[in-house]
């Protein structure tokens, strides 16, 4: 595993994170509940920021957010497991970074993040699906991800946005798949950026046909697939909570949107869009959540307005 770049880090005094914090970041969000907690004695702890970074401690995750939304991604660790390329959603309610807090917490306080302390938590079931928003191959009219990640690099990382880059690699029938995944998360925004190169035994795979999905949690949640205006919003109820999933790409790119069902399998259900590779290999698409408990967005027709208007 390697970094190029150090994590860069903004101290805020803990008067300004508190009070002041609204300042840094775009006004087209709702402000997040900041909610004052029994540990946050360092700067550090309050800061608003974007962030990323390698979670070894915790099985390889890869974890990254913003101001308003919070991710991770399964790596090498768990490659023989039941998870692949899917993105899990943390459910953050606060304006500051929590990804260190909630690891530290869970790993040596005992004080799991599947549990709201009162800053959010993290109760979305990933396992074999793509979650919220992940590419994978579309072959013979399935859906077929690339495994787990097998490299990580940071590229850049500043308060206002992070970038970094996921390699996952997988072969099939005698050819060997690979995606390395450039993300890319910037202050104010619901969404991330993902801009995926696909390559088949080390060459550029052009016209290659693959997917961007979001789970349905196999029909627990509903999904509007609106390939005119290029996305896929997934509302559901989760532990009394609305929760909207989804991905935006450009209209132009999408072949085919459809629902595909569960029929009893697990995490087979989702909504997707079927997309082909440029002559670089390359898909581009954005892909987020909005937590009804966090404020902002709290219906299905919210979450659909929201990515209606999205801005690639």
């Amino acid at each position: 595993m390697r970094s190029k770049t150090h994590i860069a880090t903004l101290l805020a005094g803990l008067t300004f994170a508190l009070t002041a914090c609204s300042d840094s970041k775009p006004q087209t969000e709702a402000e997040p509940q900041v909610v004052a907690t029994s540990d946050v004695a360092s700067a550090q702890a309050i800061e608003v920021k974007t962030y990323a970074r390698f979670v070894p401690e915790r099985s390889d995750d890869f974890a990254f957010e913003n101001d308003l939304v919070a991710f991770r991604m399964y790596g090498p660790a768990l490659r023989e497991g039941k998870e692949d390329s899917g993105v899990d959603c943390w459910l953050k309610r606060v304006n500051y970074s929590i990804i260190d807090k909630w690891y530290k917490q869970h790993l040596e306080q005992d004080k799991s993040y599947h549990t709201d302390w009162g800053e959010g938590l993290d109760n979305y079931h990933v396992g074999s699906s793509a979650g919220c928003g992940s590419s994978a191959l579309w072959l013979n009219d399935q859906r077929q991800p690339l495994e787990t990640f097998v490299d990580y690099e940071i590229l850049s990382q500043t308060t206002e946005k992070t970038e970094f880059a996921l390699t996952f690699e997988k072969e099939i029938q005698g050819v060997v798949y690979a995606e390395r995944k450039v993300v890319s998360i910037e202050l104010g925004k619901r969404l991330f950026k993902a801009t995926s190169t696909f390559t088949k035994n080390g060459e550029i795979a052009a016209d290659l046909p693959v997917v961007v999905a979001v789970s349905t949690h196999d029909e627990k949640g509903e999904a509007e697939v609106n390939a005119e205006l290029g996305y896929i919003a997934v509302w559901e109820n989760l532990d009394g909570s609305g929760l909207g999933t989804g991905v935006k790409v450009d209209p132009t790119r999408i072949k085919q949107g459809l629902v595909v069902n569960s029929d009893g399998v697990a995490d087979k259900g989702h909504g997707l869009f079927v997309l082909h590779t440029d002559e670089n290999g390359q898909i581009i698409y954005h892909a987020g959540y909005g937590w009804e408990k966090a404020g902002d967005i709290t219906t299905a027709e919210n979450w659909q307005a929201y990515l209606a208007a999205f801005q690639l």
